[in-house]
């Protein structure tokens, strides 16, 4: 539980961080105290991954609840149509590759087998 915790606690500090990093990077100190917040997030003896998760990530997640639920069943929907029809799409496209290919060099592969075959049956010794 504590590295849930933990895990959730800096995954959110690191999408945080993705954005404000560009504004505030410029603070004298800024990285010094940075690597001084995941120590203290990491930390057994402060614990604060469990106290910030505890505090305030915890009942926002509790609030939202139901919306998240949603959401996921939402995008689970939608995933599985987005999968379908990409895959209809790929599978018709593929068919009509395939055909394209075939009726291309069956004219081609018709004019061999039959050079062929007319070779063939010029080299047979005549059987009177």
């Amino acid at each position: 539980v504590r590295w849930m915790m933990y895990w959730i606690v800096f995954a959110l500090f690191m999408a945080t961080e993705t954005f404000t990093d560009l504004l505030i990077s410029w603070f004298p100190f800024y990285y010094e105290v940075k690597m001084a917040f995941v120590i203290w997030l990491l930390s057994p003896y402060t614990r604060g991954a469990s106290l910030l998760y505890r505090r305030f990530v915890h009942p926002t997640l509790t609030r939202k609840e139901k919306d998240i639920d949603a959401f996921l069943v939402r995008a689970q929907e939608r995933g599985y149509e987005s999968v379908l029809r990409f895959g209809k799409r790929s599978l018709n496209l593929a068919a009509t590759a395939v055909v394209h290919a075939a009726t291309k060099s069956q004219g081609a592969l018709a004019g061999r087998l039959r050079s062929f075959s007319m070779q063939d049956l010029r080299s047979l010794p005549d059987q009177g």
